[in-house]
């Protein structure tokens, strides 16, 4: 196959997995930065197996993309994935929509893998990549926000990643409205009210009929569904109400926003602004601005901490081999 970006710049060869609450991603990047191939899977559901499951699938994956392209030799692999992250214990403390809690994702991921495993939070490793290499990059305190099956952030305070021992950054789950009741057990967050899938679940449960998801209620809001512009106007005030709560607490100098979402464009965007002008008065004003780095944020993420792992372990002194097993 051929190589798709090189977008990372030279350094060790690594794998790298995204685990989404629809899909899991599977990348190989060789060392000058490519992505040699990139692989896309639905997420194994198993009940109380799915961690396992996954780490599972990830070994299944990681050999595969290796044996695809025998000249590149990962030296170590990045295993990001959603929910509540001890990214020091390398545990999966809890995940509501994937049914995990406190499953040890790295020791199980490098006895699967036979590699050193850097592991972390999806969204933090996918805001990683937009800081390091997009359109975060520029600034100092800035917050990449996720707009998809989930809604979460990366939060950077004077260049440094604030993660609040795995809590900090879960904007889906502050509360922005009465109703619906959120898979958290809450009420009225703003992940119940506008992720992608909250949006086609409110038009299905206020209409009966079933959309493909959020673009196609856009679609209909566009061309006039009263229903459609109900719940996707309400759904930008949700998302706008939010932002204007971060915009109080941190004052960020940038917002940006990726996942399906932000695929809106100015429907998103220009939306978003007229809300922000209208909610805030002596604040600072953040730059509203879309990712970047694509669909492949979260595998550049992880392959950015698994590239930091490698860099960590073959500083003076240490053995810049692989780790055993590749």
């Amino acid at each position: 196959m051929e190589k798709l970006v090189n977008v990372l710049g030279a350094g060790p060869a690594v794998l790298a997995f995204d685990v989404g609450g629809t899909d899991v991603k599977a990348a190989l990047i060789d060392g000058v930065g490519a992505i040699c191939d990139v692989v896309r899977v639905p997420t194994p559901r198993d009940g109380a197996r799915t961690a396992a499951a996954v780490v599972d699938l990830v070994g299944e994956l990681g050999r595969k993309l290796t044996a695809n392209h025998p000249h590149v030799r990962p030296a170590a692999a990045g295993l990001v994935v959603p929910g509540y992250v001890d990214d020091e214990a390398g545990i999966g403390v809890y995940s509501e929509n994937l049914g995990w809690t406190d499953y040890p994702f790295r020791d199980r991921a490098q006895a699967e893998l036979g590699l050193q495993v850097a592991f972390g939070h999806d969204v933090r490793a996918a805001g990683e990549a937009e800081y390091r290499l997009g359109a975060a990059a520029p600034f100092g305190d800035v917050i990449v926000m996720t707009l998809g099956t989930g809604i979460a952030g990366a939060i950077f305070v004077r260049g440094q990643l604030y993660a609040g021992g795995g809590m900090a950054g879960e904007m889906g789950h502050s509360r922005v409205a009465d109703e619906p009741d959120c898979a958290c057990g809450g009420r009225g967050c703003l992940e119940a009210v506008a992720s992608a899938g909250a949006i086609a679940r409110r038009y299905t449960r206020a209409t009966g009929v079933a959309v493909t998801g959020a673009k196609e209620v856009r679609d209909r809001a566009r061309r006039g569904d009263p229903d459609a512009i109900g719940v996707w106007e309400s759904a930008l005030d949700a998302l706008a109400l939010d932002l204007s709560h971060s915009v109080a607490l941190l004052a960020p100098e940038a917002i940006v926003l990726g996942g399906g979402l932000s695929e809106a464009g100015a429907d998103l965007f220009d939306a978003l602004e007229r809300r922000l002008d209208a909610l805030l008065t002596f604040q600072r004003r953040p730059r509203l601005l879309r990712a970047s780095i694509g669909e492949n944020a979260g595998v550049i993420g992880a392959a950015l901490r698994a590239r930091d792992l490698v860099d960590s372990r073959t500083g003076p002194g240490r053995d810049p081999r692989p780790w055993p097993g590749t």
